[in-house]
């Protein structure tokens, strides 16, 4: 598919087939590679000049608006076509690839009604794309929030054990939870682990002696358990509140020594309640992003159609304002190569030939004067460049 076309506006002054023909004919003798396609605008309401000069500078920004619009789709569906790994399907306007809409145009008469003034069409299609990049924007919001959330869960899961949930890897029998013992997590430097095995008993008083155990290790640190005593000998009963002085004189030693004692409590409903959390997030992801591309696909469509009709407006506007009443010229959509677009321009500048182009060359040269924008003013005739990614 070819990603570059130019839209261009030629006057006519006897016949729209005659300089049609002609056209085709310099095209195949000069830039034989050019594809050239007539570019089929149907018979809008003028209005008065002075409506088309208020509209000019809206046609400009609005196309700019749309054409980011329509990008922006794009590149939704690439990335969630990525995201699947799904093979890239051809973009698509009514079924037609979105080249071929471009090259073959037909106005959509039921949908804009030739007969409704200009400025009632472009507000039509502007609203239109607005309402679409807002529903794009709160699908993407509502999407990113759940992959959020996964992630978060999968950094917990998935980073070191300095911030990594340990319930997957702490097993029922790696606890020891009772009524004299608790056992602690101890994440430990992964070449400090001879260290912790030689200090961890005299970190405190009330270590249970050789009952640290290695459960699993990462590229930066070890997971050791240690148990401790919750209560001693009767004359050495603790409460609670000495056995936390206990807990944090023992995670205050070792914090000095470069262990970590991690904050862990082990349940095993909490453990399922994680996992069915986990799962639920994945199947609304996975649903979520099925349905926000194929929404993705129908409203690109959606917006290239506006965009098409847009861009007829803004042809038909500007063939106005640099030729005059009453309407009386030939729209193309050409795609040059790089190297044939100089050639190209000498082209359509040989049809410009007459009083009205001489006029706007010097205008030109001090900057045009109806602002039409984009390509414009650069040349005798309208033309500006629609780009497909």
């Amino acid at each position: 598919m070819t990603s570059r076309y130019w839209v261009v506006s030629l006057p006519v002054e006897n016949s729209a087939s005659s300089v049609w023909n002609r056209l085709q004919e310099q095209i195949s003798k000069h830039s034989f590679d050019t594809p050239l396609y007539r570019f089929n605008i149907p018979s809008l309401r003028v209005g008065t000049l002075d409506s088309l000069l208020a509209l000019s500078d809206d046609l400009v920004k609005s196309n700019n608006f749309i054409e980011g619009v329509s990008h922006k789709t794009r590149r939704q569906i690439e990335e969630f076509e990525r995201l699947s790994g799904v093979e890239s399907n051809a973009l698509t306007v009514d079924g037609v690839p979105v080249d071929s809409y471009l090259t073959r145009f037909v106005w959509d008469e039921a949908k804009y009604p030739t007969m409704s003034p200009l400025k009632e069409i472009v507000d039509s299609i502007h609203s239109q794309v607005v309402k679409i990049e807002d529903d794009l924007k709160v699908r993407v919001a509502e999407y990113n929030n759940v992959r959020s959330q996964l992630n978060a869960i999968n950094r917990k899961q998935s980073g070191s054990l300095a911030v990594r949930d340990l319930s997957d890897l702490v097993k029922t029998e790696d606890i020891i939870i009772s009524e004299h013992l608790i056992t602690l997590p101890a994440i430990v430097p992964k070449y400090s682990q001879k260290d912790w095995l030689a200090s961890y008993e005299t970190l405190t008083n009330y270590v249970v002696p050789r009952s640290s155990k290695k459960l699993y290790e990462d590229n930066e640190y070890a997971l050791y358990t240690v148990t401790l005593f919750k209560r001693v000998a009767d004359n050495f009963r603790t409460n609670a509140r000495v056995f936390k002085r206990v807990a944090d004189n023992f995670r205050t030693n070792a914090r000095e020594k470069g262990f970590q004692i991690r904050d862990f409590e082990y349940s095993p409903e909490a453990q399922e309640s994680r996992k069915q959390e986990l799962e639920r997030l994945v199947r609304d992801q996975e649903n979520l992003r099925s349905s926000l591309l194929q929404w993705c696909y129908t409203s690109y469509g959606e917006v290239f159609s506006s965009w098409m009709h847009f861009c007829a407006i803004r042809v038909f506007a500007e063939s106005i304002l640099r030729y005059g009443l009453p309407p009386s010229f030939l729209a193309c959509v050409l795609s040059p190569t790089t190297k044939s677009e100089k050639k190209v321009r000498s082209i359509l500048e040989g049809f410009c030939d007459n009083s009205n182009s001489t006029h706007w060359k010097s205008e030109d040269e001090m900057g045009g004067i109806f602002g039409l924008g984009g390509d414009a003013d650069t040349y005798p005739y309208p033309s500006f460049t629609i780009n497909l990614v």
